[in-house]
């Protein structure tokens, strides 16, 4: 049995959730059982909607040592089971305590301090910062871009085709844009005319009718919203324009030469990281950085520079090659 404790709603959006579904998916491949664990039914339709069962423990979201009571009656099967927490909220105090009754995973974006587990991911490209071989002598270390975890419908695609120059262009905000930087990025790019925008809205995004009615009728620019196939959408692009979280490794597996912005300190060491890499540029960050005017002038430069975005799309897809969400569940299952 493969628990998966996390959570999703308007402040977190569906990053978590969504990367926890594709270890699910692969986990449900190979014949394991697989229960979600969430705070509150927000996340329940997307989970029920993929297939899988959930709990709902009816606690807060942001006090998981307050859940543990309602956790424990839940994993009931903990002998055959392993827990694969994904949340920020989850604290050294609450991973220690489900460890002591139950096998556990923790998903590591940030580096935590003190995360007394079983197994620990951090498929971020800058894990090395991190210094997690020196800190987890004795715990199971599943790290880097070998264990991105990503759709199915990301693994091995095919080679990706740049054409001579970029008219598709693809906007992308996340599950959430509460800073309205689409609408941003469609009035500062819209000037051009020999291009096809295509803005895709997560399912969070509340002025999407808004948006529609206002661009909608402009030629070249299409609206969609929590699509199933993005990898289509990103296949199809020239270039796209993304905030820099989980799906900058979408756009790798899929090669699509892309430009990221962040909105969230938790974006911040990702988006310097593919920079730095020289394997996207980064436009800033919507807090202190007008990134819709340097996203436009790194949008004139890529049309411009075949060589640039051809580069950049095969240095994406050696990084990311869609398998890492078997590879984590293989390995979590594997220590049962």
């Amino acid at each position: 049995m493969l628990y998966i404790r996390t959570d999703m709603n308007n402040f977190i959006a569906t990053g978590h959730v969504m990367r926890c579904l594709s270890i699910a998916e692969a986990a449900a491949e190979i014949g394991e059982p697989v229960t979600f664990i969430l705070a509150d039914e927000q996340a329940l339709e997307l989970v029920s909607g993929h297939g899988f069962c959930a709990a709902v423990l009816h606690t807060k979201w942001n006090d998981m040592e307050g859940e543990l009571d309602a956790l424990y009656e839940v994993i009931t099967n903990k002998e055959d089971a392993v827990m694969l927490i994904d949340s920020y909220m989850a604290t050294p105090t609450y991973l220690r305590k489900v460890s002591g009754r139950i096998k556990t995973a923790y998903m590591d974006d940030l580096g935590i301090k003190d995360a007394s587990v079983h197994a620990l991911v951090c498929y971020a490209g800058y894990w090395k910062k991190f210094g997690h071989t020196k800190r987890y002598t004795n715990t199971k270390l599943l790290l880097g871009t070998h264990y991105v975890p990503l759709g199915k419908q990301f693994r091995a695609p095919e080679k990706k085709q740049i054409r001579p120059y970029a008219e598709n262009i693809l906007l992308l905000s996340g599950g959430t844009d509460r800073f309205g930087i689409l609408e941003g990025l469609i009035k500062q790019l819209r000037k051009e005319t020999d291009q096809n925008m295509i803005v895709i809205c997560g399912p969070y995004y509340e002025a999407y009718d808004q948006l529609r009615s206002q661009y909608g009728g402009h030629a070249g620019i299409h609206f969609h919203k929590s699509v199933k196939n993005m990898k289509d959408y990103m296949m199809q692009a020239d270039v796209a324009i993304s905030a820099a979280g989980t799906t900058l490794y979408e756009l790798c597996a899929c090669g699509t030469p892309t430009i990221s912005y962040s909105f969230a300190d938790n974006q911040l060491d990702n988006a310097r990281y593919f920079q730095e890499e020289q394997l996207m540029d980064y436009a800033g960050d919507v807090r202190d950085t007008d990134i819709f005017a340097k996203t436009a002038t790194l949008l004139d430069e890529y049309r411009s520079r075949y060589g640039l975005r051809k580069n950049r799309s095969e240095k994406m897809q050696e990084l990311v090659d869609g398998q890492g969400a078997i590879r984590i569940a293989k390995a979590l299952l594997a220590s049962i």
